[in-house]
């Protein structure tokens, strides 16, 4: 028999077997905690548990698995709130109550639900891993694909009629090539430390449209991609993964909260719940799975959430949808880490973080891509990861890791943030390498002058960079009237172009024409207001108009499907302006 012969906080040691073997999941103790072997020497198994180990005692008994932590896949995930550990949260409260008591064991699926299920293969027919044999609707707006796993083959024998099946019913039977029948039900397993396979990852060449401006136009996003999002606290880091979560045009949404507080965890759930999914009129949790891990849950099972979403996400992406990923937060998941890797008494490296601190969130990072399915279909998974660096210092380790393996960095600003300018990107400090690859997209999609505007729209915001230093050390009254003129525009395209407004009805989301327009708007004024300071117009003449105001002002006052308003407007900028050089010369 294998019992416990140490405990410190999570991490529990047996002496003396050979029952166990790498990454199984295990059983500790009388209440059956859920954990998972991290190490094997001749000597000791060290186990993590994820579970609060308050009251378990040295000589309780360890009892294996036989197989690694692994998600239960299956109708029933979407709509559904999970911890770590894929329990569902409303079976545990139902079982234990609010608070959720140790070694509660419950189904991750419902298992007494009934689906309408299409079986779509017939006798004589060869499936093998990732061929869909049933369909079935999971919510009103996502069709469940039934897979068969990835490492079976063989013939139909038999398969059940169309009709109502529970997840674990068997609705067709499989003889594989030695001759066994293996019993196909509406769920399969995989463990989550394990990328799902696929045929072949695609190019990355169309973009995540989520509506933000600032996101789309200045620092895309692609489908498939990778996003960082570092900031201090209060910078908006949730509320910006909140806003993709509704707006961005992925299929499916799965949100992990991964040691974030209670009351904010309460909060996203409280507010997804009541949201409506713009898409389809119907409510977001409909495409929507959530993963709540609080601050208050068992460290290690944070470990286990990061790994939950991305093989659900993964599951989805090979039936063919668009997965888009929200990790909020991964530093807290890399506290998790440090704090293990402590009790495991291993040599730390920067800041105390582990040193497979790189290795660990490049494997995450690297489970994103657009691919092409086992079955031929094209799905894929975005990740954007919320980083919490301590003191807004994007020095610290989990922000540097980051940064290099993913390929776009939203580095949200505190000042922005306290500016009431949301999101609260700094355009400055943040990057996107996604550009060259989306522009044949934004080329025939949009149209062909887009990337053209959007550089010229980069150059006027790096100018006024370089321009405020100068107007911190003198003021701006001694810069030339052309070089006033930049900053202006800048404000322009700060206020006008950059800030957006999520509850206002136009201003929350914006179709990439409407983007377009925007940025030509901007433009215009900013030729036509060069001409006029060529032509010895002051900028506060040209101010004086009030032309710059209402181009600030055509976020609101020109609705996404009046369009054809961007002509009289650019008409209007021209007038006015042509007006001012008449008066002035």
């Amino acid at each position: 028999m294998n019992t416990i012969y140490s405990i410190n906080g999570p991490v529990v040691k047996v002496r003396d077997t050979d029952d166990f073997s790498m990454l199984e999941m295990v059983y500790a103790g009388e209440n059956r905690l859920v954990g998972e072997v991290i190490s094997i020497t001749a000597e000791e198994t060290t186990i993590q548990v994820y579970e609060s180990t308050t009251g378990l005692k040295p000589g309780e008994s360890v009892t294996g698995s036989g197989m690694p932590v692994s998600a239960t896949l299956g109708p029933g995930i979407l709509s559904n709130i999970f911890d770590g550990i894929e329990r569902p949260l409303k079976k545990l409260e139902e079982a234990s109550g609010a608070f959720i008591s140790v070694g509660s064991e419950v189904p991750h699926l419902d298992m007494e639900k009934k689906f309408d299920v299409t079986i779509k293969v017939k006798t004589g027919d060869m499936l093998e891993g990732g061929d869909i044999y049933a369909v079935c609707p999971e919510t009103p707006v996502i069709e469940h694909r039934c897979m068969v796993h990835p490492d079976l083959k063989g013939e139909v024998i038999w398969t059940a009629e169309n009709g109502s099946y529970r997840v674990n019913d068997t609705v067709v039977k499989l003889k594989k090539a030695d001759g066994t029948v293996e019993e196909l039900t509406l769920c399969q397993k995989w463990p989550i430390k394990q990328a799902r396979p696929f045929k072949k990852r695609l190019p990355i060449e169309k973009p995540l449209i989520t509506g933000q401006r600032v996101i789309d136009t200045i620092l895309p996003i692609a489908k498939g991609g990778t996003a960082a999002v570092p900031g201090g606290f209060g910078t908006g880091k949730t509320m910006t993964q909140h806003q993709l979560a509704k707006w961005c045009d992925a299929d499916i949404i799965v949100y992990i909260g991964c040691g974030e507080r209670g009351n904010e965890m309460t909060q996203v759930l409280e507010e997804f719940s009541e949201l409506v999914d713009p898409r389809t009129g119907k409510a977001l949790t409909d495409r929507t799975v959530l993963i709540a891990n609080t601050s208050n849950m068992p460290v290690a099972a944070r470990e286990a959430s990061i790994y939950t979403g991305i093989t659900l996400a993964e599951y989805y992406r090979d039936m063919g949808y668009h997965i888009a990923i929200m990790a909020d937060s991964t530093s807290r998941w890399a506290e998790a880490l440090r704090e293990i890797s402590g009790r495991l008494e291993e040599m730390p490296a920067e800041e105390g973080f582990p040193a497979y601190l790189p290795s660990r969130i490049s494997e995450f990072y690297e489970r994103a891509g657009y691919v092409e399915s086992l079955n031929g279909a094209e799905g894929s998974v975005s990740i954007i990861g919320a980083v919490s660096p301590q003191g807004s210092d994007f020095s610290e380790p989990v922000t540097q890791n980051t940064k290099r393996f993913v390929r776009c960095f939203w580095a949200l600003d505190k000042a922005l943030a306290y500016a009431r300018h949301y999101p609260a990107i700094n355009w400055n400090d943040s990057y996107s390498e996604y550009t060259e690859d989306l522009s044949d997209y934004y080329t025939e999609n949009v149209d062909e002058d887009f990337l053209k505007y959007r550089l010229e729209i980069t150059k006027i915001l790096h100018e006024e960079n370089k321009l405020m230093e100068i107007v911190k050390l003198i003021g701006s009254d001694v810069l030339p009237e052309d070089q006033k003129l930049i900053i202006e525009i800048a404000r322009t395209v700060r206020v006008g172009f950059l800030q957006q407004n999520a509850y206002h009805k136009d201003d929350t989301y914006v179709p990439l024409e409407k983007q377009h327009l925007m940025m030509g708007s901007i433009l215009n004024l900013y030729e036509n207001c060069k001409k006029a300071v060529a032509a010895g117009v002051s900028t506060a003449a040209l101010l004086e108009t009030g032309l710059f105001e209402k181009v600030i002002k055509i976020k609101y006052d020109i609705p996404n499907d009046c369009l054809e308003m961007f002509k009289q407007l650019d008409k209007e900028v021209e007038e006015g302006i042509k007006k001012t050089i008449r008066e002035v010369t």
